[in-house]
């Protein structure tokens, strides 16, 4: 039998392109998609429009004219039904998505990402804690089902607290919402009372993969029951235990935290760290704290992108940011010149993510085998831009520039839209395009990492190519990942944009899915919008402890931006306005009080 592959049949996908041109007489849409390939449209009587819309909208009614929406330049998704016919294929066109009235787009509306932010912070927060107030930890649950309704697990899993705790801050700082803080402080209180382990003999301070809370009786679990990582401590969920009360200590300045993260770090540099070869290894056994222990099999003596560089998004940065301490910049800057000197690979577009200790490629571990994950290979590109404005360094800006221009032709979508999830590194013999590895979805955090990558390198190179894929990314992702009848955002969805809700990829909240990721795009792409791309000025929350903040100095830069790019406009102190910061250094020189008090930064971009 001889195979033929032509395609003969119907089938029903999404094209995501620019308006070439419109004929209403015959009903000819022209599109030309992202990499300048042009597909024709047949537009139709039962062909509708509709406007993207975001959380907690209706939906926005479109009555113009086809004519009058499908203008050249347009960027639009069009869904629908491909035919063969006479030896060709035709389109129609059956739904078509606007990203915007005219040739705007809708999320670069001012307030588009902090209403976002904050209809996800009171999505997770009904869910896990109804009405209550004070919210009561103790019912919250990892698990949590498309509607946000509770499964019958009853595991706390500490990474996921501590994600939720992450967007609950983010989301006050966007928005001043004291609810949203409350949420964030109680958390914080619950994961140092329930999940911290303070061993005072190393001095260190180590959190547990998680605690069992059934009929009112915790049992913890020290080592991870993630597969991966069975019966080891992986460095990536003590990396993620940091990143709520990280970034509630940047509002707080609550110096319990300060406590608790700078332990955390002993942990890492006396335990995790190689001292001769540099990195930090990526699981340690949970007896002797040794990373070369036979018991962990396959994940002895290994190092990885997670136990390298996800310390810089989850917390360090951050850290950073709240203390201005130069130890945490010398360990972001040796974090980052391991990536450069280690992680590209001059036999792929992608980066080489794991390895063993003596930084050789692992190119037969586990799942990922010799496989690239799309979304680290953008959240390298999107950090070394962070730690660029950090501490300046051509090979820092090289390799960022690198990833960014070479990704969206092996990962990207550019006939639909959006990221892909896992692709082969390298080619197979005879092909000529690098394999998706077990399915063509695209996962919500991915498409987080590209979107901040691009606008971060848009702002702060200025190139219109990056922002066109992250124009691109964000369209994307707003018109697809957003769930408007249960509210939250979708795990997965599939290829075309529909939501993929099967196994854990249906649910809100898992062992991958808390508020996190969904928190951190929205609060950044907020700043990245405004104070490099020209969406104006910001303001920023802040509520310091009477105890808080080393020198009652804090700190509101509120990424790491290029220096000049931004000033401190004005402050107030519990409503009033206050004279006493630095506009260049962002830093508040905080009065002396006996109680907490609102600090209101104004930011703006700087002129010229």
């Amino acid at each position: 039998m001889v195979a033929d592959n032509n395609v003969d049949f119907v089938f029903s996908d999404l094209v995501a392109g620019y308006v070439v041109g419109y004929d209403p007489t015959r009903g000819a849409l022209d599109l030309r998609t992202s990499d300048g390939r042009p597909v024709r449209a047949k537009v139709t009587r039962d062909t509708y429009a509709e406007m993207i819309r975001n959380l907690g909208e209706q939906p926005v009614s479109v009555t113009e004219p086809m004519i009058d929406l499908l203008r050249p330049g347009r960027h639009v998704f069009v869904y629908g039904l491909f035919y063969p016919e006479r030896g060709d294929t035709t389109f129609d066109a059956k739904r078509v998505v606007l990203v915007g009235p005219g040739d705007a787009y809708r999320f670069e509306e001012t307030d588009w990402w902090p209403r976002q932010l904050a209809e996800l912070a009171k999505f997770y927060r009904h869910a896990q804690f109804g009405s209550k107030n004070p919210v009561d930890f103790a019912d919250y649950r990892t698990i949590l089902r498309l509607g946000g309704d509770k499964a019958d697990d009853h595991v706390q899993e500490t990474d996921t607290v501590s994600r939720l705790v992450y967007g609950m801050a983010s989301a006050y700082m966007l928005t001043g919402d004291e609810d949203f803080l409350g949420v964030a402080e109680r958390g914080t209180e619950y994961l140092r009372d329930n999940m911290r382990f303070v061993d005072r003999d190393e001095n260190v301070v180590y959190w547990y993969h998680g605690i069992d809370v059934r009929d009112g009786i915790q049992s913890r679990c020290f080592a991870s029951e993630f597969s991966d990582d069975s019966q080891s401590i992986p460095a990536y969920e003590q990396i993620y235990a940091l990143v709520g009360p990280t970034q509630t200590y940047r509002i707080t300045g609550d110096p319990r935290i300060a406590s608790d993260i700078d332990g955390t770090l002993r942990l890492f540099e006396r335990f995790f760290k190689d001292p001769v070869r540099g990195g930090y290894y990526s699981h340690i056994d949970p007896i002797l704290l040794s990373p070369h222990h036979e018991s962990l099999g396959p994940n002895r003596s290994r190092k990885n992108w997670n136990s390298i560089g996800d310390h810089a998004p989850a917390y360090l940065i951050n850290l950073y940011l709240a203390t201005g301490e130069e130890r945490h910049a010398r360990m972001l800057e040796e974090t980052f010149d391991l990536i450069v000197d280690h992680f590209p690979d001059a036999t792929s577009p992608f980066v080489q993510e794991r390895f063993h200790g003596d930084w050789s490629p692992d190119r037969s571990h586990g799942w990922q085998q010799d496989r690239a994950v799309v979304g680290h290979n953008m959240k390298i590109a999107w950090n070394l831009t962070r730690m660029n404005s950090i501490k300046s360094k051509e090979s820092y800006s090289v390799l960022a520039d690198r990833i960014a221009r070479s990704l969206p032709a092996f990962g990207a979508d550019r006939q639909r839209g959006g990221w892909y999830d896992v692709v082969q590194r390298v080619l197979g013999v005879g092909q000529d395009r690098h394999r998706l590895v077990w399915h063509d979805r695209k996962a919500w955090w991915q498409q987080e990492q590209a979107i901040l990558a691009y606008l971060i390198l848009a702002g702060t190179t200025g190139d219109q190519e990056f922002l066109k894929h992250g124009r691109e990314a964000q369209a994307f992702y707003n018109a697809f990942f957003l769930d408007h009848d249960e509210g939250g955002v979708y795990f997965n969805v599939l290829a075309d944009g529909h939501p993929y809700l099967l196994g854990t990829e249906r649910l809100k909240g898992s062992h991958s899915m808390s508020m996190y990721h969904a928190a951190e795009l929205a609060f950044l792409a907020t700043v990245y919008g405004r104070l490099l791309l020209g969406g104006g000025p910001l303001s920023l929350w802040f509520k310091p402890r009477a105890d808080g903040f080393k020198d009652r100095v804090l700190r509101v830069a509120p990424d790491a931006l290029p220096p000049g790019s931004a000033r401190l406009e004005w402050v107030e102190v519990d409503g009033r306005p206050y004279a006493d910061f630095d506009p260049v250094a962002m830093t508040v020189n905080l009065p002396d009080s006996d109680h907490d008090l609102t600090v209101r930064a104004h930011l703006a971009p700087a002129e010229g």
